[in-house]
């Protein structure tokens, strides 16, 4: 298996672990968005809350065709990155797009791009 499909597969894994422990109720309905074509993994919630619309995203993770994964929003306590360093994928391949291209500079190891 290469590589990008490899992390499609761990990505995948992971958001649908984190939507099973965050389940729809009365008021908002979790939503997983999957497209493991163009590699786009969406956990959001929506429904209404106190007569309040609730479009909630709280993860949103691309793997790019150049074998990088790219956790676009982490809204979880969960450290998604430490979750795919746990599942094998090296620092190097991971990019930490919820900070600004400038800072990524200073988190090491990490990819910048």
């Amino acid at each position: 298996m290469d590589k990008v499909t490899n992390y499609k597969n761990i990505v995948r894994g992971i958001i649908q672990e984190i939507a099973d422990m965050t389940p729809s109720d009365d008021v908002s309905e979790t939503q997983l968005i999957v497209d493991l074509e163009r590699g786009h993994f969406i956990l959001f919630s929506v429904g209404w809350y106190n007569n309040k619309r609730e479009y909630l995203p709280f993860v949103h993770i691309d793997v790019k065709s150049d074998g990088k994964i790219w956790i676009q929003h982490d809204g979880t306590d969960l450290v998604l990155a430490q979750w795919l360093l746990d599942k094998g994928v090296p620092k190097k391949d991971i990019v930490l797009a919820f900070h600004a291209p400038a800072s990524r500079d200073l988190i090491p190891d990490f990819a910048t791009m």
